[in-house]
């Protein structure tokens, strides 16, 4: 019996990845499960996801503006239209189960399905539950989340403590840290920095640190491995460049807008600073990375503030609050990167909250709902 599964959202490669390795469990169990994606036109999912072999559509759905109240008319004339859409993909693809990964489209997609007698599964990636998988919550069949107390938000009944699934190819690696640092031509003797500002880039983050070159060329025995993201890259380099040309080449430091093989940064990396989003939370988790997070100030329901104090009680990560980080990261990284104990005991508290095998976890789940609704 092939089944066929609807997996839409996207936005963020935070949504992405989950959904693509959800997307390849569900293969690995039943390779001859037609597979459809959908997601919202122009962001990032519609090239990510035919990148990873699978179709997608894409709905013309837009976020709600909190700020510009009135902007909001062609929002919701963009809803009606997405909802529409939705109708016709799942009339004509007839899908036994339709999973909502977060994301613009998941909101249109998932309730239209409900609306259609087809059960929907909710993979909620954060410890404090968005709007739309609250409203979708109260049809879906299953919940699938990543930190324990979501009974606050989904009724207890349909929640599955799964964790986030992650990009397989950061578990599979069998790369030494020797060589995962000489990869970005620096010195394995020496202890090396990651900082991540996410695909697109964080402000604060890259702003800060491009402030204090002068401290990254001093720190001898520190190296940087820096991801800038797309947006902010070209005013890095530039400022890198600038500064170069006055004091001379910065030799432990390695910039780059996007880094493609991120297994090898994770391995060279003793110490990670990294926004709070929950997919990259879980990857350090399954990796056991010290982390220093700061939380965007610009998401909804400021849920990667909620996402960081969740490991921050654990003793499970130092948490720098944007607002604080041109005053305070750079010298909460360099006494960290230079405390050993810290860094074995961040290590060893944020491994106690992986949880391995999650798409896999989910996948079963997701199969399970499709056979049950074939027999019906």
């Amino acid at each position: 019996m092939a089944l066929r599964i609807i997996i839409s959202g996207g936005g963020t490669g935070g949504h992405i990845f989950p959904a693509i390795s959800i997307a390849n469990a569900i293969r690995e169990l039943q390779p001859d499960t037609d597979i459809l994606f959908v997601g919202a036109e122009g962001r990032m999912e519609m090239q990510r996801v035919p990148d990873a072999g699978y179709r997608i559509i894409g709905l013309p759905v837009a976020g709600f503006d909190r700020k510009k109240l009135w902007k909001n008319i062609g929002v919701l004339w963009k809803l009606m239209i997405s909802q529409h859409k939705a109708r016709k993909i799942i009339r004509e693809f007839r899908p036994q189960v339709a999973v909502g990964v977060g994301g613009y489209a998941s909101g249109p997609t998932l309730n239209t399905a409900e609306s259609m007698g087809i059960p929907t599964l909710i993979q909620e990636q954060n410890s404090y539950a968005g709007v739309t998988n609250k409203l979708l919550a109260r049809k879906a069949r299953k919940i699938c989340v990543a930190y324990e107390g979501m009974e606050r938000f989904f009724p207890a009944d349909k929640i599955i403590l799964t964790g986030n699934p992650v990009r397989q190819e950061l578990l599979d690696t069998t790369v030494t840290r020797e060589e995962a640092v000489r990869s970005f031509g620096l010195d394995p003797e020496k202890k090396v920095i990651l900082i991540l500002g996410g695909s697109l880039g964080a402000r604060t983050i890259n702003q800060t640190f491009a402030s204090r070159l002068a401290e990254i060329a001093a720190s001898d025995d520190v190296q940087f491995i820096w991801q800038t993201g797309k947006i902010y890259y070209p005013e890095v380099k530039e400022t890198v460049k600038q500064w170069e040309d006055k004091e001379g080449k910065i030799s432990n430091l390695y910039v780059s807008d996007f880094i493609r093989d991120m297994a090898q940064a994770y391995t060279a990396a003793d110490l990670v600073i990294s926004r709070a989003g929950a997919g990259s939370i879980s990857e350090f988790c399954l990796l056991h990375k010290a982390v220093i997070l700061v939380p965007s100030p610009n998401v909804s329901e400021d849920h990667q503030t909620k996402n960081a104090m969740a490991l921050v009680r654990k003793e499970a990560a130092i948490c720098v609050t944007d607002a604080e980080a041109r005053d305070k990261l750079m010298d909460t990284a360099l006494t960290t990167i230079h405390d050993d104990h810290k860094l074995k005991s961040l290590s060893s508290h944020i491994a106690t909250l992986a949880l391995p095998d999650s798409a896999r976890t989910i996948a079963q789940e997701v199969i399970a709902l499709a056979v049950e609704q074939e027999k019906k």
